[in-house]
């Protein structure tokens, strides 16, 4: 099963060291008796201990992606270099001020971001890990260690983007470390050998960890078609692939915690991609009559409506990889029908899961009716996204200064709600104004070349991009657009985002845009519109707080949840938003403005009638409205402190104190896990 010993519960700096492939020679420096990569190593010491103890109840985790955002939280630090393929410093720009993206590039010295993430769904993993670090959870994640990432984007005007394949180096990315663990898949091919490899999430104060554990099939002894399986995330050209990389996610994620000794009572299923996880806790049963014990165990969590999501597999295809038990297993547990030759894991993660649930109040409804025969067992909890990771410097400090009123929200972050207290608070409300000036600033020289202006309206789309996201809505009428700009005031647009590279009409939309900022150049003097390249945590952080709107205009009720705009609100950035995902629950709470189509009724619709034209119509009402009202609020460098859009600001603060993950993953404690005591 494995090359390395299990642990027992004692767990020393001398374990730590044995466990590690390479430690003398790459790690000893980084590694010490005192410091994780600059970080304490009591936390990973004691935490470790947790998992070894069949005592204390601990959750294993598992998803497909993890966006961890190193390079703006929790930064570790290396006495070697980690060279170049492991920092991005530049991104191209295409704007409709062609003489700067010619001459120029955004230049920012900073770490790659570990790129096992493709989107939202992974940095949703990485904050649901970093918030059960920060409440002391004895948890550990299981992924995939993708060794050419996602992919790298390029845009070339005329042929939109350009996928290249990323170069980066696990061996020297600090913090990671390779462990001498091996596990084994039997497939149809022969014997797959899977490399574990360690990476400690620790949490904001310090105090405790949570491992990240990654499987990497790039291990000498592999065939070459073996080692090439986890390069790529979502590589989805050949259904071969897909099951391949499904199988080292569920059964070699079970099987990596055996081998590493961790005792687990709960199995959470971010997603179906983790199906086959349910396959390997049932072969490994003795008596297979347990299976309906373990079930009480494991826990799923539904992220997509769209049908994309959810995977199928025809039998036939899986009996180019599974054996013959695997096979079997899986039409148990997993056919649509008993005539059926497909597997539906999403379906198979529903049949088995004691608990499942949707990722907000609104898509637990639509779940309820995509899978009706389970509308009792579904439940919502809201996804969040993490304070300490996306919060802005200039925020933090704010709330520093007014914690007579907000106390320890670090530790509580329910306290945000108590910013209404210091609604009628003149003061606050012009440091409330200056700190996001601060963020805009920030943004600004960040992008210099391109002549923004922190006087200007500026608005910003960034997330996945994929058609029932609509990333062109606001350019569906660019006259309509230069019109608001001469009679309300000028407009600044900033988007950014990445299509899969075999998702032909994610591509076309990006055409679409670069074809938009075209037609606009020469009103570049009303509207600067900017397409940023290689869209990442660093660049949601720095467009979610520095923005004066964050525009979200999915097409109902397709946005299961959606978190960017989770992470504007709680830097005070005002919404304008279409009526989906966790929007729903926030509609009445004055938070900027919502637009557009309105799902109700148990039709759900289809993606291919996208309402570009009626909501491209009702998106330009209420941008009217929110540069009018900026326009009265701040113009010339005077501010008007009494204006309405900053009591939108303080209601945004209020309700990040729901939307976040420190709550999520409490309702997680209490109504998915719900660990025994």
């Amino acid at each position: 099963m494995e090359t390395a010993p299990k642990q027992t519960m004692s767990y020393k700096y001398d374990d730590i060291a044995a466990s590690i492939e390479r430690f003398d020679p790459d790690y000893k420096d980084d590694i010490t008796e005192k410091q994780f990569f600059g970080f304490p190593l009591k936390a990973v010491l004691e935490d470790e201990k947790r998992l070894l103890n069949p005592e204390i109840p601990s959750v294993a985790y598992f998803s497909m992606e993890y966006g961890l955002a190193p390079s703006i939280y929790n930064t570790f630090s290396s006495a070697h270099s980690m060279g170049e393929k492991n920092q991005f410093f530049t991104h191209e720009v295409f704007s409709n001020y062609w003489l700067a993206d010619y001459i120029f590039k955004i230049h920012i010295d900073k770490m790659l971001d570990i790129p096992i993430y493709s989107g939202g769904l992974g940095v949703l993993a990485g904050d649901t890990i970093k918030s059960a670090a920060d409440r002391g959870v004895s948890f550990v994640g299981l992924g995939i260690l993708w060794n050419k990432g996602y992919f790298k984007q390029n845009f070339w005007y005329k042929h939109g983007q350009i996928p290249e394949e990323l170069q980066w180096d696990p061996d020297a990315y600090p913090g990671l470390v390779p462990l001498k663990n091996i596990v084994y898949l039997d497939t149809r091919e022969g014997r797959l050998a899977l490399r574990l490899w360690k990476y400690y999430v620790y949490s904001y104060d310090k105090k405790h960890v949570c491992p990240l554990v990654l499987l990497d099939s790039n291990v000498e002894g592999n065939p070459e078609h073996f080692k090439k399986l986890t390069d790529q995330l979502y590589r989805s050209d050949d259904v071969w692939w897909k099951i391949f990389q499904r199988s080292i996610l569920g059964i070699g994620g079970m099987k990596a915690l055996d081998s590493l000794g961790y005792k687990v009572d709960r199995y959470h299923l971010n997603e179906g991609h983790a199906a086959f996880a349910l396959l390997e806790k049932y072969i490994s049963l003795q008596d297979k009559s347990q299976m309906e014990e373990h079930r009480k165990k494991f826990i799923f969590t539904c992220h997509t409506p769209v049908a994309a999501g959810h995977d199928r597999f025809g039998v036939h295809d899986l009996s180019r990889v599974l054996t013959q038990p695997y096979i079997d297993a899986a039409q148990m547990f997993g056919k649509e029908n008993p005539s059926s030759d497909q597997v539906n894991l999403t379906l198979m993660s529903l049949n088995n899961a004691s608990r499942m649930n949707a990722v907000a109040q609104k898509h637990g409804e639509v779940m309820r009716l995509q899978f009706p025969m389970f509308k009792e067992k579904i439940q919502a909890i809201t996804n969040g996204v993490h304070l300490h990771t996306w919060l802005s410097e200039s925020f933090a400090k704010l709330f520093d200064k007014y914690d007579r009123v907000f106390g320890d929200w670090r530790k509580d972050q329910h306290n945000l709600l108590k910013v209404l207290e210091l609604k009628s608070d003149a003061a606050f409300r012009k440091d409330l104004f200056e700190a996001h000036q601060q963020n805009k600033r920030n943004m600004i020289s960040i992008i210099r070349h391109w002549g923004l202006r922190e006087d200007v309206f500026t608005i910003s789309w960034a997330r996945r991009i994929a058609s029932y996201k609509r990333p062109a809505l606001i350019f569906q009428d660019v006259k309509q657009l230069v019109q608001i700009a001469k009679e309300q005031g000028p407009l600044q647009i900033v988007v950014a985002g990445k299509a899969h590279p075999n998702d032909n009409l994610g591509g076309a939309h990006i055409d679409k845009i670069m074809d938009h900022i075209n037609e606009l150049n020469e009103y570049r003097d009303d509207i600067r519109v900017l397409l940023l390249e290689n869209y990442d945590t660093y660049f949601g952080k720095l467009l979610s707080n520095s923005v004066d709107v964050w525009l979200n205009n999915p097409l109902p009720p397709f946005e299961a949840s959606g978190t960017s705009g989770m992470k504007a609100i709680m830097n005070g950035v005002l919404q304008c938003s279409t009526l989906d995902g966790w929007v729903v629950e926030a509609e009445n709470d004055d938070i900027g403005w919502i637009f557009g189509y309105r799902h109700t009724g148990t039709d759900l619709g289809g993606e291919h009638d996208a309402r570009l034209q009626e909501d491209s119509k009702a998106l330009y009402e209420v941008l009217r409205q929110a540069v009018a009202l900026y326009y009265q609020t701040y113009k010339a460098g005077q501010l008007n402190a009494k204006s309405a859009w900053i009591d939108k600001m303080i209601h945004c603060i209020q309700r990040a104190a729901f939307f976040n993950t420190d709550r999520m993953v409490s309702q997680y404690e209490s109504e998915m896990w719900k660990l025994p005591s």
